[in-house]
């Protein structure tokens, strides 16, 4: 690779712009097997408007030039601002007298959004695990690797404790201009908890903002983006389940009958119905669901179902409880044919997303209910 030139006072943002043009180099004469030769690297450019650093390059005997802009984290707001520097850098530039022009953003990492946004301005970008999408001529390079952990860690926090719980609160009431305060109430959280998810999801673009101060009120509006970024998170989680058996002759009395044992049994918590048989329920499309899987606090499952009188089965169960609290538990509703409380939409969608028999074709209708 060639010398990167820089004026000597380097600060440590110069360094990281360094780190990346040597990677972003290393990539590209990993994956082209030496049909790219980088011949040199500057940051100083007469007469066109600056950008973080320039790569030119011998690509199959021809000159090209890539015009990059370096961010770290980047989500689609910080990506803007690069996408306008690199515009006015092509703008000025002359290819008879420097070749070919790609433009492309480096990063420590991207969000989905910012890669996206990208692709639709047709701008390349390069992130430091070695991610890599590049347009020229003829050229197509795509190469996808997994999230570096720092990434998977700043998603996964998004829908821990009870962030989810705004997260809900959010999906829930997608439609409504809302206040910290009422969020928080909603959400049964700390408006500190609020603050935190709408910042994210600010940054994401995936909410927007009216007023300021008092007047500040925020609305969702990519509700399909957020839940598909929870579920992702969701199916990764590990929760206790226990199996149980509960003699019922008709199955579609299952549900009933079971509410009528419970209810009898006065528990002092929240209790509700998710997962095949609720979805069913919402959005009918099954003839028949003979299990019935029951979401119910931490430590509960065991002293419920011996007063259910229910018995322990490895086989042949037809009911599961799941322990979970926080957001699973949060706007369960009841449901007119039946005295019971079902888990929310969102909680129901999210339960099918396990692979078994058809909850996968479930799942879509329930989203297709929901009108995301």
């Amino acid at each position: 690779m060639g010398n990167f030139r820089r004026k000597p006072s380097a600060d440590a943002r110069s360094a990281f712009e360094m780190e990346i043009a040597k990677e972003l180099s290393s990539t590209l004469d990993e994956i082209a097997d030496g049909r790219i030769k980088v011949q040199h690297i500057e940051s100083d450019f007469a007469n066109l408007p600056r950008v973080d650093f320039a790569m030119d390059i011998d690509a199959d005997g021809r000159s090209v030039r890539l015009a990059v802009e370096v961010l770290r984290y980047a989500y689609p707001r910080d990506v803007q601002g690069a996408v306008w520097r690199l515009d006015e850098f092509k703008h000025a530039y002359d290819p008879d007298q420097f070749g070919d022009l790609i433009l492309l953003v480096a990063a420590e990492s991207l969000s989905p959004g910012a890669r996206d946004l990208l692709r639709r301005r047709g701008i390349g970008y390069f992130e430091r695990n070695g991610n890599l999408s590049l347009k020229w001529r003829n050229w197509l390079i795509n190469v996808e690797r997994p999230d570096p952990p720092s990434v998977r860690k700043e998603a996964a926090s998004l829908f821990t404790d009870s962030r989810e719980a705004v997260v809900h609160a959010l999906l829930v009431n997608r439609d409504k201009w809302l206040s910290g305060g009422e969020l928080a109430a909603m959400s049964q959280t700390s408006q500190y908890t609020v603050s935190v998810v709408l910042q994210e999801l600010t940054r994401r673009e995936w909410c927007e903002s009216s007023g300021a101060g008092r007047t500040l009120r925020r609305r969702l509006n990519e509700p399909r983006k957020l839940l598909d970024a929870w579920a992702a998170q969701w199916t990764m989680r590990k929760e206790e389940r226990t199996s149980w058996y509960f003699f019922s002759e008709r199955p579609d009395l299952l549900l009933t009958k079971l509410t009528d044992k419970i209810e009898s049994s006065n528990p002092a918590f929240d209790w509700a119905f998710t997962g095949t048989a609720a979805a069913n329920v919402y959005a009918p499309l099954l003839t028949s669901v003979d299990t019935a899987e029951i979401i119910v606090p931490p430590g509960q499952a065991e002293d419920l179902a011996r007063d259910m009188r229910l018995k322990p089965a490895d086989k042949g169960a037809n009911v599961v409880f799941v322990e979970r609290d926080g957001a699973s538990l949060l706007f369960r509703d009841p449901v007119p044919e039946y005295p019971s409380y079902f888990a929310s939409p969102f909680i129901m969608y999210l339960d099918l997303l396990n692979g078994r028999g058809r909850n996968k074709e479930l799942a879509e209708h329930v989203l297709k209910k929901l009108e995301l």
